[in-house]
């Protein structure tokens, strides 16, 4: 099925086309028909499904760019999800001129309050929207278009008693969506006391998993988790890996470990100030940092394609967890892996996931389906403190790229572009030369064709690059 035979209109279709979006996925396929048509959905799916665009291509089709009203609302339990869905319904609304606004915790309210008043769309934490509507910021009377997303998240953080209140301000013949990955007795209530009729949707999360992931386990002592995870990490040498433990104390204990046996990780959880969780968050999902120590709620906005593994250090408390975080990994038709650590008195939670998800869960061994493209990366990688300098006696390779200074390029974005997109760091790239219309940049010999493949398509300031490397002296 495209994209077009769901009855979207030609502008959107045009804005999916520039987003490299090619074929629906089934939440798509099954949500936005019924959503045209003005009925209520619920939407049973794991994060990774799709299915922001499954309410969010309905609601920008709705909303009217000449009426200065708020006519949808989008509630969601984090700041960081709220950001994502915002980006997103802009990028879905860019030729309709539907005006998106973000409204979330941590941020000046003032800023907030003067851009609502243009908005057609609202994003929102539930937090921030109850403020908005108490200070006489946010008028919801003529918002005829409301989502929940990840509505049993909303639910684990005690937001359900303001959801209902924020639902009792919208018109009674609103239409309304909800989506969650599971659908536990208070959140079914809640659906059936605001909800009309509404069509049921469940994407079976096994095959989700199933098809796009290999799953491994470890089994260790507890006192030994630290060690083995150092282990999996540098013989997988992942992309991006989200490692997911049960606790705040936890992370901070496991960052710590990390850090002192050389492996550079990144941590998140609710405890951190919110500028620091920003700056985490979006250097992960700009590539900037490959390894995240989070909790659950931390990572749940966390909708990234490049992250290749999940490894849970802590087995989690039920099945639904273990298959919402291995939604992370193995996204956009892209593999992934996912390793979990357990204790020899785990093995039967184990077998509980296995069930629940319909599929095997394989023990880990080093060197696993390890392709040759991986072996080869792997013995041209050095580990930190032993990088191939010139003076090591390691030739280097000189690389041209198809950018200067015409495209707003500095030395500065080509080293950080190498870095962000390869094994690399600061320390192997040298001699940057940044020309009118092209740059050069000199990288390690044995690790040049696979910079260069890596570099190509990547962008700059917004110009796609190209690179290959060149015999120019």
């Amino acid at each position: 099925m495209t994209f077009a035979e769901l009855g979207l209109s030609a502008p959107t279709l045009e804005a999916l086309a520039h987003l490299g979006y090619e074929h629906p996925t089934p939440i798509q396929e099954q949500a936005i028909p019924p959503l045209l048509e003005g009925r209520d959905v619920v939407g049973q799916a794991q994060t990774g499904t799709g299915k922001t665009a499954a309410f969010g291509l309905p609601m920008i089709e709705y909303a009217d760019p000449d009426d200065p009203e708020v006519q949808a609302l989008v509630l969601t339990p984090t700041r960081e999800l709220c950001i994502q869905v915002t980006q997103a319904l802009r990028a879905y609304g860019q030729r309709h001129r539907v005006d998106v606004v973000a409204v979330f915790g941590g941020a000046p309210i003032r800023d907030q309050a003067v851009r609502l008043k243009d908005a057609q769309v609202v994003v929102g934490t539930v937090g921030r929207v109850m403020d908005m509507i108490d200070r006489h910021h946010l008028f919801l009377e003529q918002a005829r278009y409301v989502v929940l997303d990840e509505a049993d998240e909303m639910l684990d953080l005690g937001f359900l008693e303001d959801v209902e209140a924020i639902l009792r301000r919208c018109p009674m013949g609103r239409q309304t969506a909800l989506f969650s990955a599971t659908v536990p007795p208070e959140i079914q209530r809640l659906a059936d006391t605001f909800m009309h009729d509404p069509v049921t949707i469940r994407v079976r999360s096994a095959t989700l998993t199933i098809d796009t992931v290999d799953h491994h386990y470890v089994e260790v002592p507890d006192r030994e988790k630290p060690d083995a995870l150092v282990r999996v990490l540098k013989e997988e040498r992942p992309e991006q890996a989200i490692v997911f433990v049960r606790t705040k104390v936890g992370v901070d204990r496991l960052g710590r470990r990390l850090t002192d046996a050389g492996v550079r990780v990144k941590t998140l959880h609710g405890d951190m100030p919110q500028g620091q969780r920003d700056g985490v968050m979006i250097a992960f999902k700009e590539g900037r940092e490959r390894l995240l120590v989070a909790t659950d709620v931390a990572a749940r906005g966390l909708d990234i394609t490049g992250v290749s593994h999940v490894v849970n250090y802590d087995i989690p408390n039920s099945p639904d967890i273990y298959v919402h975080r291995i939604g992370r990994t193995g996204r956009a038709g892209e593999s992934g892996r996912a390793i979990t650590l357990i204790t020899p008195r785990q093995r039967r939670e184990l077998a509980a996931i296995e069930r629940h998800a319909r599929t095997q869960i394989e023990p880990w061994a080093p060197g696993e389906r390890r392709t040759q493209r991986e072996r080869a990366e792997r013995e041209a990688w050095r580990p930190r403190h032993t990088k191939p300098h010139s003076r090591d006696g390691v030739p280097y390779a000189k690389l041209i790229l198809g950018a200067g200074r015409t495209d707003g390029l500095e030395p500065a974005d080509v080293v950080g572009a190498v870095v962000d997109h390869t094994h690399l760091e600061n320390d192997d790239v040298r001699h940057v030369r940044v020309l009118e219309r092209f740059s050069f940049v000199e990288v390690p010999e044995p690790r040049a064709r696979e910079v260069a493949e890596k570099m190509s398509g990547k962008r700059i300031r917004g110009t796609r690059l190209r690179a290959e490397v060149t015999n120019r002296p």
